[in-house]
């Protein structure tokens, strides 16, 4: 695919993913001001801990359009790539953002542990109830996105964390009507914690990838390397080999290529074409960069 074709397709992609996360921060808003009220009316630690994860979920989708707008950026003179990465860096700052309001729900479940307050089951039920809600709606407007965009994959993991923790404080809601039994609302708080600790490692890692320009999850450099020899005889070596992302659907790779000059002669250009084409076709790489490096020289520069 042309760079100025898959240009013009994200630029399109960004904009429905756009309209989504505008959808999605309306409805997450919404619900997290009836968590909040319906956490002071019931006097439910679990509640008033969804509701906190729910500006988690605001705060992580207001980053992500932001991020989305810099994102359309067209590449200039000395921003070459774009400034697509500004969704990896949104990622990274919604996943460290997590951990000091994990450390707040921790700190207050101790507190009920400690003291057990009285709950009121039933309007915590209907409450989680309509968390529950929210948190499928927006999963189901941001599905498919996550796939392409670190950015909405950060967002949509936020969306199916707090539908497990809502799914959690109705069956506890069940249990504290049915038996009484209050400890189990810092319990559940524990239990969302948990989740969130696992969703904020996820995206950090992810992204902290990224960021210092690994190689892709589950993508091996050297394979690549001998699937390039085995394909195109020509190839006697590749040295300097690099591959890394801008944004996961960004794939780049260079390398530098030892060639058999009897095999070759004068249609490098072409051989260059090729190489592209196959990485391309079979490892989805946007953009590569080959030097060709005759025999004869590399042998000569070595005595």
């Amino acid at each position: 695919m042309e760079k100025s074709t898959y240009s013009d397709h994200l630029f399109q992609f960004r904009s429905v993913e756009r309209k989504r996360l505008v959808l999605s921060l309306t409805i997450t808003l919404t619900a997290m001001v009836v968590e909040i009220v319906g956490g002071f009316i019931t006097n439910s630690i679990a509640l008033l801990s969804d509701a906190g994860h729910m500006f988690t979920h605001a705060f992580a989708i207001g980053i992500s359009l932001l991020a989305n707008y810099i994102a359309r950026k067209p590449p200039c003179h000395h921003k070459t790539f774009g400034l697509y990465r500004a969704e990896v860096l949104a990622a990274f700052i919604n996943g460290l953002f997590l951990l000091p309001i994990v450390g707040i729900i921790i700190f207050e479940a101790i507190l009920r542990f400690l003291n057990p307050q009285e709950v009121i089951g039933f309007y915590m039920l209907i409450v989680a109830f309509i968390g529950l809600s929210v948190n499928l709606t927006s999963i189901i407007i941001l599905q498919g996105s996550q796939n392409t965009s670190l950015n909405v994959k950060s967002v949509f993991y936020h969306m199916i964390a707090d539908a497990a923790s809502s799914i959690g404080i109705v069956i506890a809601a069940f249990i504290i009507m049915s038996t009484g039994f209050v400890i189990l609302d810092p319990i559940v708080s524990l239990g969302i914690s948990i989740v969130i600790i696992y969703w904020a490692y996820v995206i950090l890692r992810e992204s902290t990838r990224i960021l210092l320009e690994m190689a892709p999850k589950g993508m091996n450099i050297d394979r690549i390397s001998e699937d390039l020899k085995d394909t195109f005889p020509e190839i006697i070596e590749l040295n300097d080999a690099h591959l890394w992302t801008i944004i996961p659907d960004m794939l780049i790779y260079s390398a530098h290529v030892k060639i058999n000059n009897e095999l070759i002669e004068d249609h490098n250009e072409e051989l260059i074409s090729k190489i592209n084409d196959f990485l391309s076709k079979n490892y989805k790489i946007l953009e590569s960069t080959i030097q060709i490096m005759p025999k004869d020289v590399v042998e000569a520069c070595n005595i």
